[in-house]
């Protein structure tokens, strides 16, 4: 079994991710599985054709996408991505997409086939705020998840896949404006999502 993990390069002007911070700080092995890591651009087009090379090239039997959501103060599964892009900055391509869907035609939305609920309770009972999210946002992480999911749909049927998105780390907030963790609770709760997901069938 393998599991791959994506995290996100720093992006509007910061020197720090905490979803590739996290990312990287995972065990070589979790629950018997293979953990490999990748890290993604903060680019609408980069992030994507990356992916799909990785889905091609490392055939993984689940994929945890990982965002930074700064102003949110628990881990979120996200459950739904949407056919929709609408940026209120530039990626760090100079992008900014407006009001337009990311797969012209394509379908409306695609859920996650990750045990979102279990992986949010699991974490939540270690203590580290949790909860499902139902919105993945319109900028470059909600891109990625529904390319994802439309490539899993279409070439990888039994793969695994969703997206989780953070908060921010303490030291990308120490001034403590907006809620934070520290960097070891949200790469124990990527753990504790990776071992839900390769026990747990439900959603």
């Amino acid at each position: 079994m393998k599991i791959l993990f994506t995290g996100f390069e720093p992006f509007d002007g910061a020197s720090v991710n905490a979803s590739y911070e996290a990312v990287r700080r995972l065990p070589a092995s979790i629950a018997g599985a293979a953990v490999e890591t990748a890290l993604l651009k903060t680019e609408f087009d980069g992030a994507v054709h990356a992916l799909k090379r990785l889905l091609s090239d490392r055939r993984p039997d689940a994929v945890i996408c990982v965002g930074q959501a700064a102003g949110r103060g628990s881990v979120t599964p996200e459950k739904v991505a949407i056919n929709y892009a609408d940026a209120g900055i530039c990626d760090n391509a100079g992008f900014r997409p407006a009001d337009r869907p990311l797969v012209p035609g394509g379908p409306a939305a695609y859920f996650s086939t990750l045990p979102v609920r279990a992986i949010a309770g699991r974490i939540a009972k270690e203590g580290i705020p949790a909860a499902v999210s139902y919105s993945a946002g319109t900028f470059v992480c909600n891109c990625v998840m529904y390319h994802l999911l439309k490539t899993a749909h279409e070439q990888y049927p039994e793969m695994k896949a969703g997206f989780i998105h953070v908060p921010l780390c303490l030291e990308q907030e120490s001034g403590g404006g907006r809620p934070a963790l520290p960097i070891e609770k949200i790469t124990r709760a990527l753990w504790l999502a990776a071992e839900e997901t390769l026990s747990c069938r439900g959603t």
